[in-house]
């Protein structure tokens, strides 16, 4: 991989880990278009995951500072920070379960075929048109149950071209949560999983030896990937908070069912 093809790859990582569109569909098509691919890299992946997570740490640092300021606060019956806490540990529990014992099954099934990968876009954009419709109940907290769903949702989406964010924020509007509270919920829940992968892809790397990490890509393309998909997953995160605020999801919901079609068409012709 040479420093463009990084630069490409970390450019989309970052934009489609944070809008719903699915980053692993796109990275996909991209590999197809462009024969560049990132997910074969292992130490790249771990590279351009890493790099979302901090990107989310520095766009809800506020949210993260007030959740551990009153993590370790006890009076007697959980505030709202330790409410908070416990539904993000509830939401894993689905992502947990399929990432450690089935991940690699539906990986070896499903792939990054483009006729799966548009099959699983139409999926992701009727959840973002049905959700746009969704009467509005204005939840003032995402409850257990809520975040578990919400986590049976981001499991889901371990099938490539089923948005993580799509379909968690999707799901949470679905289920009647509020719009300003649910964008942060969602991409602050998706840090635990994310670490967990990369640091199974590290476990993969460490297994492969020296070889495994140096392999098709250099230190500048790696630095020029983990910059890229940091700085757009900043942009794209803030930019998609202010989306889901605003109801708009009904646009990307539009786009992935073009892009869906297009490609279960060109996959059968």
């Amino acid at each position: 991989m040479n420093t463009f093809e990084a630069l490409l790859m970390g450019l989309l990582q970052g934009l489609t880990e944070y809008l719903p569109v699915s980053s692993s569909g796109h990275l996909a098509i991209a590999a197809a278009l462009f024969g560049v691919d990132g997910e074969s890299n292992l130490i790249f992946t771990v590279a351009v995951h890493v790099a979302t997570v901090f990107a989310t740490l520095v766009i809800l640092w506020k949210k993260i500072v007030w959740i551990f300021k009153g993590l370790f606060r006890w009076n007697g019956a959980l505030n709202a920070e330790q409410r908070y806490a416990l539904a993000i540990g509830v939401s894993m529990i689905p992502v947990g379960i399929v990432g450690v014992f089935f991940k690699d099954y539906v990986e070896a099934i499903f792939g990054a075929r483009l006729f799966v990968v548009g099959c699983c876009l139409l999926v992701t954009a009727a959840l973002l048109i049905f959700s746009y419709y969704a009467k509005p109940r204005h939840k003032e907290e995402v409850s257990l149950k809520d975040a578990f769903i919400i986590g049976l949702a981001q499991a889901i989406a371990v099938l490539p071209g089923v948005s993580r964010s799509g379909s968690t924020i999707a799901t949470g509007l679905l289920l009647g949560n509020k719009k300003e509270t649910l964008a942060q919920f969602s991409f602050l829940m998706v840090i635990p999983p994310i670490l967990g992968e990369a640091l199974l892809d590290v476990m993969k790397v460490m297994k492969g030896g020296a070889e495994a990490v140096t392999a098709g890509i250099g230190t500048v393309p790696l630095l020029v990937g983990f910059l890229a998909a940091f700085v757009s997953g900043c942009l794209a995160c803030k930019w998609m908070i202010g989306i889901v605020r605003k109801g708009k999801l009904i646009y990307f919901g539009i786009y992935c069912a073009i892009v869906g079609s297009i490609l279960i068409v060109s996959s059968i012709l």
